[in-house]
């Protein structure tokens, strides 16, 4: 028996010596574990086996029966059909939304700021040529027009400040500014009547005001040119770049709208397409006419829809880009020209300032067209090689809000607009020099004449004809901004977004009513 098991013990390959006790050549045993309740070692492997199973089942084609195959397609067709009508109201929606912005509310208070900028500066224009005619009989009906022309300006620029308060209620630092000028108004319009009165009891002759009305005056255009006229340049600023930053967002809004609209347009075609498909094979019928005419409808839907967004796109480009842009540098440079028309006035009429004034006219007359270079002597014969080289090539060699403007040319009757600005800005400047030249020669009342002459020729009267060809401008400019922001409102208005609905609607019933027969054969 011992033999045998010895035996045994011996031809099974185990290790030492004969006789020993098996636990002593068995592998070193486990560490004891510590007591107490033990977590496992492994997450329990069911849920995963399971979730493997499912996904081999589902993916496999005996899973996927007719009822099931068309279960599925169809409720992938209404998601991407619901998905096409959420995306498409969503974009069209921020097209609505944001071209609303620019052309109803930023747009027009930028055009009324830069407008106010204009009222001021005829203001202080005119409260200059008063003080310029003085008593002068010559000049009488001069003096009767700058009234009008001072008490017309007024008015509009407490028209202006009141709109521009109301639509200043949301931005503090607008509101600010706003009432600011507000505030300043008050004083300069009372520094003026000041001055008035004065050079009136003094009955002082033409370019040669009183030393008491001329330092009245000093005062109002002080206060005007340092503190009303940058506050309401500070609101044509803020509105500018509320134009800007709402065209940005809302092109690259539309930009990437179309690009969503289109995906889920196509994955919505695909996806009752296959539907289609799989009808046709499994019940063996060529065409399912429902089906057919939702993928009909569904396909008008989002050509409909992709064309309001390029619309909306290219209306947005046109009230922008090719006409606000226009509007408001026409305007500035209106707002500009008479304070600049202004600086002339004072030029004339305040020696001791003279050498300043005519600075800040050629400043001014550089931010209309701008000559690199050019001094204020120079300046007529550099700008008339510039007009005849433009006339020649319909190049623009020079800058300024004008040359902004002849850049931008987009409109029927824009050109012919533009040049006449162009033109009467030639005009204007010639008289300008011609009063500098009569003024150095000692001829002071045939350059107040000339300055504040209303007939052909005459200062005012080309500076009328300025005034009236960049309003004109202006207006073709405005007019294309009008209709491009109401094209917008009619393609993207209730009845289109009525008719994307209905469309929705019946396209989601039209499915519904060419699967449920076939769905109720297997029942």
């Amino acid at each position: 028996m011992t033999t045998a098991a010895t035996g045994r013990t011996a031809t099974s390959g185990e290790a030492g010596p004969a006789g020993a006790d098996p636990a002593e050549a068995s592998p070193d045993p486990a560490p004891p574990r510590p007591a107490g309740p033990q977590l496992p070692y492994h997450l329990p492997t069911g849920l995963g086996t399971r979730l493997k199973d499912g996904v081999r089942r589902v993916g496999s084609r005996s899973y996927w029966t007719t009822p099931r195959l068309v279960r599925g397609l169809t409720a992938l067709s209404l998601a991407t059909l619901l998905g096409l009508g959420a995306t498409a109201t969503a974009v069209l929606g921020g097209a609505r939304d944001g071209t609303d912005t620019i052309g109803h509310r930023a747009a027009p208070q930028a055009t009324r700021a830069a407008d106010l900028y204009f009222a001021l500066s005829d203001m202080d224009a005119q409260a200059a040529n008063l003080l310029l005619v003085g008593a002068d009989p010559d000049l009488a009906a001069i003096r009767k027009t700058s009234l009008d022309t001072y008490e017309q300006r007024r008015a509009q620029a407490d028209n202006d400040l009141q709109q521009a308060a109301q639509a200043a209620a949301g931005d503090p630092g607008e509101q600010q500014a706003v009432q600011r000028v507000l505030g300043r108004l008050g004083n300069y319009e009372a520094l003026v009547a000041r001055a008035q009165l004065l050079e009136e009891q003094a009955k002082a002759p033409a370019g040669r005001p009183s030393e008491d009305a001329l330092a009245a005056y000093r005062q109002a255009t002080d206060l005007l040119r340092q503190q009303l006229l940058p506050a309401a340049d500070q609101v044509t600023a803020g509105n500018e770049n509320a134009v800007n930053h709402v065209y940005t967002q809302q092109r690259a809004a539309l930009s990437s709208g179309w690009w969503q609209l289109a995906a889920v347009g196509v994955l919505a075609l695909a996806a009752l397409v296959a539907l289609q498909r799989a009808l046709a094979v499994r019940y063996r019928r060529v065409v399912n006419p429902a089906l057919a005419a939702v993928t009909l409808l569904t396909g008008i839907v989002l050509a409909i829809g992709l064309h309001l967004v390029s619309r909306a796109d290219d209306n947005l480009v046109t009230a922008k880009s090719n006409a606000y842009d226009s509007v408001i540098a026409l305007s500035r440079a209106r707002a500009i020209a008479f304070d600049m028309n202004a600086d002339e006035s004072r030029y004339l009429t305040d020696p001791a300032r003279a050498a300043a004034y005519e600075q800040s006219y050629l400043d001014k007359t550089q931010a209309i067209v701008r000559l690199d270079g050019a001094t204020i002597v120079g300046y007529n014969s550099q700008l008339a090689a510039a007009v005849t080289k433009h006339h020649a090539d319909r190049s623009v060699p020079f800058g300024g809000h004008l040359g902004t403007e002849l850049r931008n040319i987009t409109f029927p009757g824009e050109q012919d607009a533009a040049e006449r600005v162009l033109t009467a800005f030639q005009a204007y400047q010639q008289d300008d020099r011609k009063i500098r030249d009569l003024r150095n020669a000692g001829n002071l009342k045939e350059a107040v004449t000339l300055n504040t002459g209303l007939a052909p020729g005459q200062s005012n009267y080309d500076f009328d004809q300025l005034s009236k060809a960049l309003g004109d401008t202006i207006d073709v400019n405005s007019r294309a901004m009008d209709q491009a922001v109401a094209d917008t409102d009619s393609g993207l208005d209730t009845t289109t977004a009525g008719l994307a609905a209905g469309a929705l609607v019946v396209a989601l019933a039209l499915t519904a009513l060419g699967v449920r027969p076939r769905l109720r054969e297997y029942r």
